[in-house]
């Protein structure tokens, strides 16, 4: 199976998450390929059988604008059995923490096969370390089930 992460980041907090849920994946032994969303190609959206997005949370818990093209091809595109992951960081001192998280999770949930969702609190620490594999282990479950019921 094809993974994707897909992130943006505006102070390299999420950049940093991104690059360590790849690290996690590839433990796995996955097909996984990370990219900056300003080079993924979301014309090939559907080539891709999981993809993660990684966020920050823009302004008033909003999604980066960066971000917007590769959202409206989830609700566009047909992409109803991708499985599909939401991860992001964010300052719980605003009051909707990560909240490009909770808006991917919810379009997510309506386009795909949503497996997991993961918000850090500012950056990735080690603290976070178990949260991050278990965000992976969920996904990576899904994809088991998928290749099970081979489908």
């Amino acid at each position: 199976m094809k993974i994707a992460i897909v992130y943006a980041s505006k102070t390299g907090n999420t950049e940093e998450l991104a690059y360590l849920l790849w690290r996690l994946f590839l433990q796995k032994n996955s097909d996984t390929a990370l990219f900056r969303v300003d080079q993924f190609p979301v014309w090939e959206l559907a080539r891709f059988d999981t993809v993660v997005i990684g966020t920050y949370t823009w302004g008033n818990g909003e999604i980066p604008y960066g971000m917007m093209e590769l959202y409206r091809a989830f609700e566009t595109l047909e992409v109803r059995g991708m499985i599909t992951g939401a991860a992001g960081t964010g300052d719980s001192g605003y009051p909707r923490f990560c909240g490009a998280v909770d808006e991917f999770r919810d379009m997510l949930f309506v386009q795909t096969n949503l497996a997991a969702t993961l918000k850090i609190e500012v950056i990735p620490q080690a603290k976070d370390l178990e949260r991050c594999r278990m965000f992976v282990d969920a996904i990576v479950q899904r994809i088991n089930q998928r290749i099970a019921l081979g489908s």
